[in-house]
């Protein structure tokens, strides 16, 4: 399995059972990748993972909690056995609070769910796989952020990212500040870290109101785990380009 493996890009895709998760791994099992489908829930990963290889994908299951050690720790394992590295980590899983969601009303619960998944889990599964990253000779970390993640379009006038956001928002601008850090810390090796803002996209996050596919909101997280050599790291990215943090 392991020379089979090295042969292939291998990437992992956390939250990717459905959604935009589900659309990052279409994407790059396209391009001939064996892809790691991360997801809690047995039954939906196993039909994602089938749906995908029905598709001509080389895909397979990661049993993956981001919120819980002993499920990372086995996830490593699993990619470790299977693989032996790791090329590039999607972390995509998230979920969102109510909205709008003032911050003088807001459960610190609520608060502290979001802190746990978008953020505390983002550090727990990056650091776990930091170990099989170092192995590949081209590894890229791309970290699912958004627009309401930015101080500065947050705080532009006329801008409108669909009201107050208490807890939902404020992780992903903490998120932001983290990857700023870690591509502090890389910057003397070869690990490519950026942040993907997908849009506005019709998911069960916001009830599918969103204007744009899920398929839409893949690309450009596909494009930042697709980066050369010498594309950009520690920056926030949207179709556009670059997003001020």
């Amino acid at each position: 399995m392991l020379a089979v493996m090295s042969e292939k890009t291998i990437a992992l895709v956390t939250g990717a059972n459905k959604g935009i998760g589900y659309e990052i791994a279409a994407g790059l099992g396209a391009r001939g990748w064996s892809v790691g489908v991360g997801a809690r829930d047995e039954q939906r990963r196993q039909d994602a993972v089938a749906t995908l290889r029905a598709a001509g994908a080389d895909a397979f299951g990661v049993p993956l909690d981001v919120t819980d050690d002993e499920s990372v720790t086995a996830a490593v394992q699993l990619i470790e056995e299977r693989a032996g590295r790791l090329d590039v980590l999607v972390n995509n899983a998230g979920v969102a609070g109510g909205w709008p969601e003032e911050p003088t009303t807001i459960d610190v619960e609520t608060v502290r769910r979001l802190v746990e998944t978008n953020v505390i889990g983002v550090i727990r599964v990056t650091n776990a796989m930091l170990p099989l990253l170092r192995r590949s000779e081209h590894p890229r970390i791309v970290n699912q952020s958004s627009h309401v993640g930015s101080l500065t379009l947050q705080t532009t006038p006329g801008v409108d990212l669909g009201g107050i956001s208490g807890g939902y928002a404020p992780t992903k601008t903490y998120l932001n500040a983290v990857t700023i850090q870690y591509a502090k810390e890389l910057s003397g090796t070869n690990i490519l870290i950026n942040n993907a803002c997908p849009g506005y996209v019709a998911t069960d996050l916001n009830g599918f109101s969103g204007t744009q596919t899920p398929e839409q909101g893949a690309a450009i997280a596909i494009r930042l785990a697709t980066l050369p050599d010498d594309g950009p790291t520690g920056q926030l990215f949207d179709d556009n380009g670059v997003v001020p943090w």
